[in-house]
């Protein structure tokens, strides 16, 4: 014989009372009991209706016809209008009989624990008598037996102790005799030794059918529910959560205890003491394995068996002097903790016996404290102890296993895990077994935090980014495009998960939790609200995501200077955008300052040389020890483009409009002619090789004319060119004349640096860069005679959006 339970999901409506009758039916050749909630939502009805009553609120009376209606209507559609009658008058005698004490406790103002524990019950009399008559008109084999003549308690009402020695021999007895198939229990619901109606408590419907399985030592006990069993996470927060096959006792209950909802931790008791397996089912899905709880969780190779998380904790903490080597102080606050009937859902406390630490129900909170601080008032007054200190809208997250005291480093993974996603923690408590590590995290950070932690213990190293990307035009285009292409290999081969956000330009921004699909971000960026570089940072800063990616395509000082709300949100910084690390020094030193603080990566390769290793090289010449002595560069694939292709028969003009049109130059192209852009890449080589050094230090011998470096538009800037043809062709024709290529070059050498255009000799190492190319010359301690070389594409969308790409997956590896 076994026990089902169908929770209050699985009996909610007749839809799914049809789906049980379907489950049950499958069980034709097996003797079993089916024990059954309420109708999903009753009971808390029950209760809001019970309480408008005693408060002598009239509006009871809605919330009664609404329970009614439930009722009703349910029998309604289940039963054929021949058929209905009998039930519908039972039924409504019931709701008759819950009417009276109704208006009984809102004439006299009260309800009493013992009328509470009647008019609860009410949901699973109503519901387990409606499903019986309803499977005997469907031609099961059925009786109903009440749950109040079957469970024996004690007077306690609301949460009644169960007389087991009673209790065991009337099911026994009971069930032994029965000639029915199949007997429907209303769970919850006992009566005391004298008759009177008690209910179990929270979680009762669970217990009363794992009472009734170990009374008869069933075969199992399968409590149906509507998630598939017991995962390793919770799946609405966690959508790579998996369902765990098998799991011991103790881990369910560990897991229960911290906010798994399918299972209420007392229930295993009595099915544990006889080692009766529990199978947690889908109703709505009868087919799925499910979960199999027993003695041994059969998968000894798993450490940790699932996250779980309690919401809504309240810190209590009473600290002070007057508690080091003080015997007593721990019992008197613990008992005066239960005195006020409040649980304590975790406890830690310092080895110098100077504080004690306990997190309870943020609903205690102001219970707890106003019965600790009169407890310990003499101590207060004489500032032997302080007043309780708390703090609230707090979580406690958990990780479970049987299998987690052999393995080792097991705390240590957890708390980096979280501490690179700037999840700080509050309070820490792990049990004596090893088979749970709790910590105390702000409730904002749950979903963050139970994502990071099973990505890290359960998705094979399988790492998700999270990217928000500000700028989507030219090389923004290029970059999203090549994520879309390359996801296949990034999660095959390098174990990554990049999901784009969120997505702005200057006109709008969108995002989407669950990721923007890269086929049509284009529209779904034009139906976005109205872009706002401020209300982007708050989106993503209250979305909170782990391994969250900011990823600036501008060109805008604005944004720029968003940086550091970024980087001390723990939120990562991939950037083209050479404002801010070419700015004050000290700006720049503080963003380097942040990313370390926070451990969010802050990373720049494209700021010189687009897609070229130039900076990443350099770190790694600085990293094993060396010395730069001297840079030597072509930094601006610009003007490398302009100067290798300007000549006398095309006009200097025409030249720059190309670039600017081919996107190898910056928005304003003045940026670029006028040597502030290989001023702030040259810039930023040297601050990288470990100098300190402001922009305005830098020498610029700029071959442009004053007028053109004042204008204050694209187009006046253009007009100006042609009106100074002829300087730009003597520019040209002085260095042919001497054999030599025009080359805008960069240099830094003890300390100093200067840009400006030069006459290249044939000889020389840029003399035959071409196009856009870009060449950098390390002269270091080691590389002294021959220096480091560096030649490759330095501007372009396609190779700037490469090196932005490499940044983020360099993220990814950290």
């Amino acid at each position: 014989m076994k026990i089902l339970k169908f929770g209050g999901t699985s009996v909610a409506n007749a839809i799914n009372i049809k789906l049980v009758k379907n489950i049950l039916q499958k069980n034709e050749g097996t003797k079993i009991g089916v024990v059954v909630s309420a109708l999903g939502g009753i009971t808390d009805l029950l209760l809001v209706t019970l309480e408008l009553a005693s408060k002598q609120n009239v509006n009871y009376r809605n919330s009664f016809n609404e329970i009614e209606e439930r009722h009703l209507s349910t029998i309604k559609k289940l039963f054929s209008v021949t058929t209905q009658s009998s039930v519908l008058g039972k039924v409504k005698a019931e709701l008759n009989d819950l009417e009276t004490l109704l208006e009984g406790s809102y004439l006299i103002g009260e309800a009493t624990p013992q009328l509470s524990d009647k008019i609860v019950s009410y949901g699973e009399i109503l519901s387990s008598f409606i499903i019986s008559e309803y499977l005997k008109v469907e031609g099961l084999d059925v009786s109903l037996k009440s749950g109040r003549e079957l469970i024996i308690t004690d007077e306690a009402f609301g949460k009644a102790a169960v007389d087991f020695e009673r209790t065991n021999s009337i099911c026994e007895n009971y069930f032994n005799s029965t000639v029915h198939k199949i007997t429907v229990v209303p769970g919850f619901v006992s009566s005391s030794h004298s008759g009177k109606a008690t209910t179990l408590g929270r979680g009762g419907s669970d217990y009363s059918a794992a009472i009734l399985t170990a009374a008869i030592n069933a075969e199992t006990l399968e409590i149906w529910t509507d998630v598939s069993g017991m995962y390793t996470a919770n799946p609405k927060l966690v959508k790579q959560a998996k369902c765990v096959s098998y799991i011991s006792y103790e881990e369910a209950m560990e897991l229960s205890h911290f906010g798994a909802k399918v299972l209420y931790p007392p229930t295993i008791q009595p099915v544990l003491q006889k080692s009766i397996p529990i199978i947690i089912k889908n109703t709505f899905a009868p087919e799925d394995e499910g979960t199999k709880i027993t003695k041994n969780n059969n998968d000894q190779g798993k450490t940790v068996r699932g996250i779980s998380h309690v919401n809504n904790i309240t810190l209590l903490s009473l600290e002070g002097p007057g508690m080091v080597g003080i015997p007593g102080i721990s019992k008197r606050f613990f008992e005066t903790m239960s005195l006020e009937g409040i649980s304590i859902v975790m406890i830690t406390q310092a080895s110098s016996e100077h504080s004690i630490c306990v997190g309870i129900s943020d609903i205690d909170a102001e219970q707890a404290v106003a019965a600790v601080n009169k407890a310990f008032t003499y101590e207060i007054t004489t500032n032997k102890i302080k007043k309780v200190i708390i703090e609230s809208d707090l979580a406690i997250i958990a990780l479970v296993g049987d299998n987690m005291k052999s393995h080792q480093g097991l705390s240590g993974k957890m708390f980096s895990t979280l501490g690179r996603n700037n999840v700080n923690i509050r309070a820490i408590a792990q049990g004596a077994s090893e088979r749970n590590i709790s910590a105390v995290i702000r409730k904002e950070d749950v979903k963050k935090s139970l994502n990071t932690l099973h990505e890290t213990f359960f998705e094979k190293n399988i790492k998700q980014l999270n990217l928000f990307v500000m700028g989507v035009g030219n090389v923004g285009a290029k970059f999203l495009n090549q994520i879309k292409k390359q996801r296949k290999y990034l999660q095959e081969e390098l174990k990554l998960n990049v999901r784009v956000i969120g997505i702005s330009n200057s006109r709008t921004m969108a995002f989407n939790e669950n990721g923007i699909s890269l086929d049509d971000w284009q529209n779904f960026l034009a139906d976005g609200q109205k872009a706002n570089p401020n209300k982007f940072i708050k989106i993503v800063k209250e979305l909170n995501y782990r391994n969250s990616v900011f990823v600036d395509n501008t060109a805008s000082d604005i944004i720029a200077s968003s940086y550091s709300s970024y980087l001390n949100s723990s939120i990562s910084v991939v950037t083209c955008n050479k404002i801010a690390c070419s700015s004050e020094y000290s700006n720049y030193k503080e963003l380097k300052r942040l990313a370390k603080q926070f451990n969010a990566p802050f990373l720049f390769e494209t700021n010189v040389g687009a897609g070229l290793p130039i900076i990443d090289t350099l770190k790694h010449l600085i990293a094993s020890g060396d010395k730069i002595k001297k840079i030597q560069a072509v930094l601006s694939g610009s003007l490398n483009f302009v100067f290798n292709n300007f000549d006398n028969n095309t006009s200097f003009h025409d030249v720059v409009k190309q670039a600017q049109e081919e996107g190898y130059t910056e928005p304003d192209p003045t940026i670029d002619l006028s040597g502030v852009d290989v001023m702030r890449k040259i810039l930023i080589l040297a601050r990288e090789s470990g100098y300190e050094l402001e922009i305005d230090a830098i020498e610029n011998d700029s071959f442009l004319p004053e007028e053109s470096l004042k204008t204050s538009s694209n187009e006046q800037f253009f007009e100006s060119l042609k009106k100074y043809e002829n300087d730009f062709q003597k520019l040209y024709q002085n260095a042919v004349q001497k054999g030599s290529k025009l080359k805008y070059v960069a240099q830094f050498e003890d300390g100093k640096a200067k840009v400006g255009l030069q006459e290249i000799p044939e000889n020389h190492d840029f003399y035959n860069l071409d196009g856009s190319d870009n060449i950098v010359l390390f002269y270091t301690e080691r590389y002294a005679n021959q220096p480091m070389i560096i030649k490759g594409a330095g501007a372009g969308a396609d190779v700037t959006a490469s090196g932005i790409f490499a940044d983020v997956i360099r993220i990814g590896n950290f």
